[in-house]
């Protein structure tokens, strides 16, 4: 009876131990904390990636205390099979069970996506691949896709007024078709039935609204310029004077680092000449921001028609109503430029 009860005890304390042994091996893989304290990190999945791609991303940022646990947790939960492309947030303490939850079952945080102060649709999609998964390439594919722009309206030249500048949140791994989606959907909303009005009260379209405000952009990097800048090309208009803007010879050029727009310059053979042709250019020069689009939208009312660069280079313009007084400036702005040897 006494060899039979120290059997009991002996085969019950090698079953604690068994149990208090799995129960540790359990905690450790999958209830312990495992991300290091102050080493909260985001980790980019994209569509091929494998779980070895996973497993070096962890290890340059120096995330898991134990990765050996994690591989266990991993095979536990099937997980390599079920990994989805994606931006993702592994937080200070997270364990194995919470970081694989995560990640299996694809809950991913969005991403901010940003872009102002741009030219060209190319220049966008490059900036866009930088903060999301799409490349540059393929979103210019979908952007310039003609049955997009039919869709929207929109053709090749006029894409630019499409994409207004902001901060947009997204998730990382969008397609360039829900890209696009989410850029109409904001061009809609910006473009609501009052704004919509009021351009039309200035015998202008959304997208020529875009196309001046590029303009405007282009001419004065001095914001409270603009409202003036654009009712004198307003009053220009309405008169049917030639715009005679310096930018889109520039446009029409494809240059923008020439600093004295020449007779020769203004011969450029281009529709978005504005010294050969009457109106706006066929769309934007510039991808406009929401501050130009509403500078035009509140035009100020006056009666300039012409405006002139002045000769301290401030980036400041003269205007005025009269050419006499506009060649006045203009001779005072060309001795400032052969002063400083700017000769073209």
């Amino acid at each position: 009876m006494k060899n039979k009860l120290r059997l009991f005890w002996a085969v019950s304390g090698l079953l604690v131990i068994i149990a208090a042994a799995i129960a540790v091996q359990v905690y450790s893989n999958f209830y312990r904390p495992n991300v290091l304290a102050g080493q909260s990190q985001e980790v980019f999945l994209y569509e091929e990636d494998d779980f070895d791609s996973l497993l070096q991303q962890l290890q340059d940022k120096n995330l898991l205390r134990d990765e050996r646990s994690f591989r266990k947790a991993a095979d536990y939960y099937d997980y390599p099979a079920q990994m989805h492309s994606g931006h993702y947030v592994l937080e200070e303490g997270m364990n194995n069970k919470r970081i694989l939850q995560r990640l299996r079952l694809g809950l991913q945080e969005p991403v901010r996506i940003r872009f102002h102060n741009l030219r060209k649709v190319e220049q966008l999609a490059g900036l866009l691949a930088k903060q999301v998964m799409a490349d540059s390439l393929s979103l210019l594919e979908v952007f310039y896709d003609q049955k997009w722009l039919d869709s929207l309206g929109h053709t090749a030249e006029t894409l630019p007024a499409l994409f207004i500048p902001d901060t947009y949140e997204v998730w990382w791994n969008s397609s360039p078709d829900k890209l696009m989606q989410l850029f109409s959907r904001t061009y809609e909303q910006f473009w609501n039935e009052d704004r919509r009005a009021r351009a039309k009260s200035l015998g202008l379209s959304p997208v020529e609204v875009s196309a001046l405000a590029s303009i405007i952009e282009e001419e004065s990097n001095v914001s409270d310029e603009w409202p003036v800048i654009a009712g004198l090309y307003l009053n220009r208009l309405r008169r049917r004077m030639y715009l005679q803007a310096c930018p889109t010879v520039k446009f029409a050029l494809n240059d923008f680092s020439i600093q004295r727009v020449l007779k020769e310059h203004t011969e450029v053979y281009s529709p978005y000449n504005t010294y050969k042709h009457l109106g706006l250019p066929p769309g934007p020069i510039r991808i406009p921001e929401k501050a130009s689009l509403l500078a035009v939208l509140n035009a100020e009312k006056h009666n300039y028609l012409y405006m002139c660069a002045k000769d301290d280079f401030s980036g400041r313009h003269y205007f005025s109503s009269s050419l006499a007084q506009h060649n006045r400036y203009t001779q005072k702005y060309h001795r400032a430029l052969n002063q400083r040897r700017i000769l073209k």
